[in-house]
């Protein structure tokens, strides 16, 4: 295009309450001016000058307007004489006006002023007066429309509210609520984010580079008779980086970049839903190659149900079949890749998730120790922290921590550090931060009785004896009796990394939640509700190894676990028999593992007391302290770097119940 040819700019539309507005004051004008019986400030008098112009004989009439306003004309003669040199009145253009009326004041009482002109004219002065009813029609009309005239404002601008639209233009009007509320980025100002941004997540980010090589270089691959894909769907825990990888892509590609949420299909009014489908992938296409970016898709793309009441979901399911036809009715050269992000995949529709569609799925599962090094080298640049900080720990001390808890330790170790109105951000900060997280808010002001303090000591004692003594448990970090949230005492483990759990590993984890309660058994011959977290995890893992993971021999190699239903949501399908059978496996696993716990209580009862001992007066303790009372732990391998997925982070918490009948919130 040449310099000559280039586009004017676009004039402003006109605004319609420019148009309205001007109608209104010309309106309120015409009722002001029209008469034209108005006169200047300077010719209003006051009756008393009037009945003196009145007596020397000055007036010609009098004209009293709507009973209120006087308006005097005066004799030729007076006229003349100097001191009505401003009586003269004036219309709308200028004009002088010589005929009258020159003064006008106000009459007061109509009554007695009429007497006062009787009064006049029995004297002998020669002059008339009427009376006139003036009244201004533009007025009129204006105040007997005004009603309907605000129904019409009303309901304009709440049209225009519904619609979304802004004052002029397209989108003012009510039919667009059907329009996409996409939010576009442009490559060029709006989508900075790169690969190099993303830490960690390796696997996924080599599974969407082929997605960017797809947008930057097409005919590469459909020159050899390939297609491009269709859809990726992103699958992962909450935190792990689906968005930040989505918007990767489009900062890798250099394409524009719809964004939305499947809730943002959702409309109150029926169909809007299916027509904003329908606009969204009309614009994509316009603008490809482009990628659209549908985050938490699970808000639309339900399984659908085969008996659905009439109307109860009829505009969600309509919605997913827009979405479905437009998916399936892409060209192979339009360009357009759709791109969904859940952490729901199992309550998706399966034609959602057939090939041709979704024609790729990515888990972004939690970072693995390595990951987790590179996510906190990302958060901590730019965070003033120590120079000797060593990220490997860190690393080490946040297992199955994903990188939005991460983000959240970096952030809360800064405010730590300026709560303590440090210049550095230091190691302690992070582990500050890492309780915080974990454990909940530190309550050192929480009245807690010496009785009370003493059996939460020997309890947190108890699991940290027990896990040291077992091999399969996970070692030990530190122990504290100081509150947290809604824990009265915790114990922080590193669980070993790995994939799969043996029997062996299962039992002794379960021994090791039960060590709690064996040291209060042991030592006070009581036991206490405090232990009530941990209950409930020991049961959940034996029915788990008898009805799930077929890891017992009476029930045998039979799992009754469904993946539509949960882990632990199963139905019942089994007889009576291997319930009895079951609720007898599950009692005797637990309480077999709580004997093994009592007898190792008392087989080291000594060391036991001495470190409930040393908590009560520390408050803390770490590894180090065990090891001094303990001696070595003859299990402990050499700390490697494994690269494998590994578990959440467990806490051994301490509860307390005032009364039996309420039941505290469970503490991971």
């Amino acid at each position: 295009m040449s310099k000559n040819e280039k586009k004017q700019p676009k004039k402003p539309a006109l605004n319609p309450y420019w148009l309205y507005g001007s109608i209104a004051l010309f309106l309120i004008g015409m009722s002001f001016f029209g008469s034209g019986d108005n006169l200047g400030d300077n010719q209003n008098i006051n009756i008393s000058t009037f009945e003196r112009y009145l007596n020397d004989g000055e007036v010609s009439s009098v004209t009293i307007i709507n009973k209120k306003t006087a308006q005097v004309t005066l004799t030729e003669t007076a006229l003349s004489e100097t001191k009505h040199k401003q009586a003269k009145s004036t219309d709308i253009l200028g004009r002088t006006n010589d005929k009258g009326p020159h003064y006008q004041f106000e009459v007061g009482n109509l009554e007695l002023f009429q007497n006062k002109l009787e009064a006049a004219k029995s004297k002998g002065v020669a002059f008339v007066y009427d009376f006139k009813t003036v009244e201004s029609r533009w007025l009129d009309v204006l105040v007997g429309f005004l009603p309907l005239i605000l129904i019409i404002a009303v309901w304009l601008f709440i049209m225009r509210r519904m619609s979304g639209g802004g004052a002029g233009g397209g989108g003012a009007q009510i039919f667009n609520i059907g329009k996409s509320k996409a939010k576009l980025f442009d490559e060029k100002t709006d989508v900075k984010v790169t690969f190099k941004d993303v830490a960690g997540l390796e696997g996924a980010k080599e599974e969407v580079q082929e997605i960017v090589d797809f947008l930057k270089n097409p005919t590469k691959y459909t020159v050899l008779g390939g297609k491009i894909p269709k859809g990726a769907l992103l699958v992962g825990p909450p935190g792990t980086g689906k968005t930040l990888l989505a918007k990767a892509v489009a900062g890798e590609a250099k394409v524009p970049f719809f964004s939305l949420s499947g809730s943002d299909f959702v409309e109150m009014f029926v169909g809007v839903g299916a027509s904003r489908v329908r606009d969204l992938f009309k614009q994509a296409k316009e603008k490809s190659p482009a990628i659209i970016f549908i985050d938490e898709i699970d808000a639309i793309g339900r399984a659908r149900g085969k008996n659905n009441i009439t109307g109860s979901n009829d505009e969600r399911e309509n919605t997913l079949n827009q979405l479905l036809t437009e998916m399936d009715g892409f060209g192979t050269n339009t360009n357009v890749i759709v791109i969904a992000a859940t952490n729901r995949a199992d309550v998706l529709d399966k034609a959602l998730m057939r090939a041709g569609r979704f024609d790729r799925q990515i888990y972004v599962d939690l970072p693995d120790l390595r990951e987790r090094k590179e996510i906190f080298k990302v958060h901590l640049k730019p965070i003033k922290s120590d120079p000797k900080l060593d990220t490997d720990f860190l690393a080490k001390q946040t297992p199955g921590f994903s990188g939005a808890d991460i983000a959240n330790v970096c952030n809360e170790s800064a405010l730590i550090a300026a709560r303590k109105n440090k210049k550095r951000v230091g190691r302690q900060d992070f582990l500050d931060a890492v309780d915080r997280i974990v454990g909940g808010l530190e309550k050192k002001s929480k009245i807690i009785t010496p009785e009370e303090k003493r059996t939460i000591a020997f309890h947190e004692a108890g699991h940290a004896t027990v896990s040291w003594m077992l091999e399969h448990a996970a070692p030990l970090v530190k122990v504290t009796i100081v509150p947290r949230g809604q824990s009265l005492g915790a114990a922080w483990y590193l669980p070993e990394e790995r994939q799969i759990v043996r029997t062996e590993q299962m039992l002794d984890e379960m021994c090791a939640t039960l060590g709690g309660r064996a040291a209060e058994d042991i030592i006070f011959n009581k036991i206490s509700t405090g232990a009530l977290s941990d209950l409930v995890k020991v049961t959940q893992q034996a029915r788990a190894m008898v009805t799930i993971y077929g890891l017992n021999n009476k029930i045998g190699n039979i799992t009754y676990y469904k993946a539509d239903e949960g882990e632990y949501g199963f139905t019942k399908p089994y007889s009576e028999e291997t319930a009895k059978l079951i609720d007898t496996e599950i009692s005797s696993i637990v309480e077999q593992e709580y004997q093994r716990a009592v007898q190792l209580m008392k087989k080291h009862k000594n060391k036991l007391t001495e470190l409930a001992e040393h908590l009560l007066e520390k408050e803390v303790i770490f590894k180090d302290d065990l090891e001094r009372i303990f001696g070595k732990r003859p299990f402990d391998k050499p700390t490697e770097e494994v690269k494998s997925k590994d578990t959440p982070p467990k806490t051994k918490t301490t509860k307390a119940k005032k009364e039996a009948s309420r039941k505290p919130k469970q503490e991971n």
